[in-house]
This record gives C-alpha cells, sequence and structure tokens, in this order.
C-alpha cells in the first residue's frame, strides 16, 4: 500500500452501494462465455476437418477411376434434346446450356404453381368456415384427403388421367367450335403469338400497365390515409393492365398468330402445355394448397370476433369486411407458415422426374449419366435449389416486414 491518501481507496467507497464495480472476464472453463466459444472452435474444427477427409477421400477416388473434375463439361457439347423447353435447344448445345433450360423449366412450374396455390388456398381456407354447410364440408374432405395422400401417388395419377384418358391428336376436336384449341394426350395446343413486332409493343405496354397500377395504388393508399377516400382499384387496374394492349391490337389490326395444324399424327405449330407440364403443376397446386387452406383458417381464426362483429356494426358486407378488415390483420400469421409451403412447393418439383418433365434435376441427372461428373451435378442441384430458397425467403420476409401491423 502507498502512504498516498490520493491513490488509495476506502472501504466505504468500495463497498459503497451503487458505485460502479469493475467487470473483469475469468479465463476460466466455469465461466459460461468462454466454454461456449470453445465449443464452438471445437466443432468448427470438426467440420473442417470431417469436409477436408471428404474432399480428399473423393477426389482420390475420382483420381483412381480416371474421372476429370470441375465444372470444365459444361462447356462440351451434349447431345440432348429436351423436348419442352422456354429457349430454343438442340443437341449441339453445351451442359451449361442445357442446364439454364432445366432450370427455366422448375421456375415455370413453381411459379406459376405457386400464384394457382395460393389463390385456391385462400378459396379453400375461407370456404372451410362458411355458413353454408356443403361448401365447408367439401372444402374440409378435399384438405383432408389431398394431404394425407402421397405427392409421388397424386402425379402419378394425374400423369395417367392426362396420358391415357384423352383421345389421341387424330381424334381430338376443338375444345370451342370455330377456335384452334386442341386437348388430346400429347397435351393443349393452342395458338401462340407469332413474329410480329406488334407482340412486342403489346408487352412493353402491358409491364407499363402494371407499373402504372402499382404507382397509383400507392397513390391511393396514402390519400386513403390523409383523406379516408379510396378510388376502386379494381377497374383502373383492369383497364391499365388489359385495356392499353387491348386498345393498341385493336389499333394495330391484330398481331400474327401461330396456329396449331394436325400434320401426321401430332399437331405442328402453336403452343403446347404437355401432359408432363400439366400433371406437375396440378399435383404441386392442388397438394400445396391443402395445407394453404389450413394456414388461411386458422390465420382468420386468429382474429379476434370483436373486429367482425365491428365491422358488422359499421354496416359492411361479410365478403368486404373479409377483405378489409379480417384478411390484412390475418397476414401477420398467415405469411410465415405459408413461405414454408412455397420453398416446399418450390423443392418438391424435383419429383418431376418421376414423370419425365425436364426440370434442373431431371437435366442434371441426364448430365451426370453422360459425364459421370457425379459430384459437380449433386454440387449443382444442391447451390441451385439453395439459391431459389433463399431468394424466395427473402422476398416473403420483405412482404411480411411490409404488410406487418405496427402498433403504436
Amino acid at each position: 500500500m502507498t502512504d498516498d491518501p490520493r491513490m488509495q481507496l476506502s472501504d466505504k467507497t468500495v463497498n459503497k452501494p451503487g458505485a460502479p464495480r469493475a467487470r473483469h472476464l475469468t479465463l476460466s472453463l466455469n465461466n459460461p462465455t468462454i466454454r461456449a466459444i470453445l465449443w464452438q472452435i471445437g466443432l468448427g474444427l470438426v467440420v473442417i476437418l470431417a469436409g477436408w477427409y471428404l474432399a480428399g477421400n473423393t477426389m482420390a477416388n475420382l483420381a483412381r477411376l480416371s474421372i476429370a473434375s470441375g465444372f470444365g463439361f459444361l462447356d462440351r457439347e451434349s447431345g440432348v434434346q429436351i423436348g419442352e423447353s422456354l429457349i430454343a435447344t438442340g443437341p449441339r448445345d453445351s451442359y451449361g446450356d442445357i442446364f439454364i433450360v432445366g432450370l427455366l423449366n422448375t421456375l415455370k412450374v413453381s411459379g406459376v404453381g405457386i400464384v394457382l396455390a395460393t389463390i385456391l388456398g385462400v378459396l379453400l381456407g375461407m370456404a372451410r368456415l362458411s355458413s353454408n354447410w356443403l361448401v365447408a364440408r367439401f372444402a374440409a374432405t378435399y384438405v383432408e384427403a389431398v394431404r394425407n395422400v402421397p405427392l409421388l401417388l397424386q402425379l402419378f395419377i394425374w400423369y395417367a388421367l392426362l396420358t391415357e384418358g384423352l383421345p389421341g391428336p387424330r381424334q381430338a376436336e376443338p375444345l370451342i367450335p370455330g377456335v384452334d384449341i386442341f386437348l388430346s394426350n400429347r397435351g393443349l395446343k393452342f395458338p401462340a403469338p407469332a413474329d410480329d413486332p406488334v407482340w412486342a409493343w403489346v408487352a412493353v405496354l402491358f409491364a407499363v400497365g402494371v407499373l402504372a397500377t402499382l404507382a397509383i395504388s400507392a397513390w391511393n393508399r396514402k390519400r386513403q390515409l390523409s383523406t379516408g377516400q379510396r378510388l376502386p382499384m379494381t377497374p383502373i387496374g383492369l383497364g391499365l393492365i388489359l385495356g392499353l394492349p387491348l386498345a393498341f391490337l385493336a389499333l394495330s389490326g391484330g398481331g400474327a398468330m401461330d396456329v396449331p395444324v394436325l400434320q401426321g399424327f401430332n399437331f405442328r405449330g402453336g403452343m403446347t402445355l404437355s401432359p408432363e407440364f400439366a400433371a406437375l403443376l396440378f399435383g404441386l397446386t392442388l397438394y400445396t394448397a391443402a395445407f394453404i387452406g389450413e394456414i388461411v383458417r386458422s390465420g382468420i381464426l386468429a382474429v379476434p370476433k370483436g373486429q367482425t362483429e365491428a365491422a358488422t356494426a359499421l354496416g359492411l358486407s361479410r365478403s368486404t369486411a373479409m377483405r378489409l378488415v379480417i384478411l390484412p390483420q390475418a397476414l401477420r400469421v398467415i405469411i410465415p407458415p405459408t413461405t414454408s409451403q412455397f420453398l416446399n412447393l418450390t423443392k418438391n418439383s424435383s419429383l418431376a422426374v418421376a414423370i419425365g418433365y425436364p426440370d434442373f434435376v431431371a437435366v442434371a441427372n441426364t448430365a451426370i449419366n453422360q459425364t459421370g461428373q457425379a459430384v459437380e451435378g449433386v454440387l449443382s442441384i444442391m447451390i441451385v435449389y439453395l439459391v431459389i430458397s433463399l431468394a424466395l425467403s427473402a422476398f416473403m420476409n420483405w412482404y411480411n416486414r411490409r404488410v406487418a401491423l405496427v402498433e403504436r
């Protein structure tokens, strides 16, 4: 102890209640923080060592079998002809090109399936709460039946119905008299826009209509908050999104169409909705919609009954109260589990390989069988589905924050 009184602390000062105390990190295994850090370091080392061992073992086996590793095979000619694709493809295209085709096919069936499953799921959820006994029982029976039948079995059933239950192309009759739309076991054939500049302008006007509708809708919400008045967005949106392209088509005299024509044993021209795509889309949509219906039902029931009574007291109809009062409050309960169902639908689309639809998994399997690049093919599948899932989750999280009710 020093004799300088300025360098001494009395016991009263040290033990004085409320006086600040110095915090020291004790380097001891009894400290929970130290133990947590050590456990994380140890687990990280185990993961690194396991990965190093597996990677080294894999490279040694590939070298022993004289199989080249790496993604250089993506530049090689594939020799694969994909029957259904959004972009032109042929046997001379590289493996990288057919991977893109498979990715686009996966995104196509997943995107359309998510939209249709959401619409059908919302209708099912509200139907289960309907006061009409027949509607409520039908919705409940559908949900319980579809949810408890394996998805793969449902895909097989739909594929069998579409391929065996429909007539051949020669026996197919127009679905609508005078309109070149044919349904056969080769798929649904219908006219498609031909190579005409008019359709490019139609697409531009459609995009302009969508952007204008979004801008007017945002302005309309702000106007409602400030004045209490709201413009009818449904006719305005339909007028902009559909009215502008249709008006341009009428003024320009219409665009050229590619019409399906029966030649030999199949139709040529037009656009095709293949039985494989239809079976996969129907199966994914109906299966996922059953789960979304239950989520919507639980979300609506989570809203206090007082909200419904208040809406009724204000003179709102049942449909208006559901649209403006109940569903906006139920979204905070509905969106998180619905996001999981969207992810499940996207990942379940990999079952397409069972019915012959060329999605990314099917294309990657073909590449693996032809090149022997199993590690690279499986890694590509994992990366693609990981990126799609993370992007979809990020979008749904953003939407969830946007519609969340803020308590003031």
